[in-house]
């Protein structure tokens, strides 16, 4: 019996003596807006018990108890100079399974129990989509609408893929996929690059509604030529044929499975 190159690849693959998953929540706090101050408090009353451990990335340092069972670490500053600033925030992270969504008030932590319930049921990666029954949006513009629409046939044409939503960054993954995902940006193309890295290395990808909200402590800041460049740029960059050699470099960078006696090298597939 090898080792399998996808820990946990299934829900159903629990190790020796597991039980409830522990759950980390990482909230981001853009760089350039408003402080969050009273609305982060807001925020963080709102998520559910089943999160133990949230990261807030960009928001004040320093580790405090806001309830029992819930421990907020903050990592400071968010310094664009160090680059990788929201995936220092997934590293991080010490659940099982990681939710990722920003500290605008935009996203909901209610929504959370949704997100897990698809990780328990067998699906690696889960998204929310605001495209999909259930799910809706605030301050997206006719423009944005289409230029959206035009973003999601390239994507279905360089991946194959049917989403309804490719950027938005409200998502829920286990935390052994985190290296595998290999995020790099910091900016609005980030959602693009997690969903575009998930599908290259075959992660079980679900969507499930969700309901973008006005953000209530800052001006809503839509550029839709700026963001849709800087996403199709990204979609351009993370084609399946570029992904050949990140996918040989992040082999080379892990250790070699070695066969159990007895055994043969290879793991499971799906």
């Amino acid at each position: 019996m090898s080792r399998d190159p996808h820990p946990l690849r299934r829900s159903t693959d629990h190790g020796p003596g597991s039980g409830r998953r522990a759950v980390s929540l990482v909230l981001t706090v853009r760089p350039g807006r408003a402080e969050p101050g009273p609305a982060l408090g807001l925020l963080l009353d709102q998520v559910p018990s089943s999160v133990g451990d949230v990261v807030v990335v960009g928001g004040p340092p320093g580790e405090r108890q806001v309830r029992p069972g819930l421990t907020v670490r903050g990592l400071g500053a968010w310094d664009a100079s160090r680059g990788d600033v929201p995936h220092a925030g997934l590293l991080a992270a010490t659940g099982d399974l990681v939710v990722l969504m920003n500290a605008d008030g935009s996203m909901s932590p209610h929504e959370i129990p949704h997100y897990l319930h698809y990780l328990e049921s067998g699906y690696d990666f889960v998204k929310g989509s605001r495209f999909i029954a259930g799910g809706d949006f605030a301050d997206y513009p006719l423009s944005r609408r289409l230029g959206h629409r035009a973003l999601l046939r390239v994507a279905h044409r360089l991946y194959g893929q049917h989403l309804t939503d490719l950027w938005y960054g409200f998502c829920a993954f286990r935390r052994p996929f985190v290296d595998l995902l290999d995020l790099r940006e910091d900016g609005v193309e980030m959602g693009a690059e997690l969903v575009a890295h998930a599908l290259h290395y075959g992660l079980r990808v679900a969507e499930v509604p969700s309901l973008e909200r006005p953000r209530p402590h800052e001006p809503t800041r839509l550029s839709t030529l700026r963001d849709g460049t800087r996403i199709l740029g990204t979609l351009l960059e993370e084609r399946p044929r570029n992904a050949v050699s990140r996918l040989a470099h992040a082999r080379r960078s892990r250790p070699a499975a070695r066969p159990a006696p007895g055994g043969s090298p290879g793991g499971r597939s799906g």
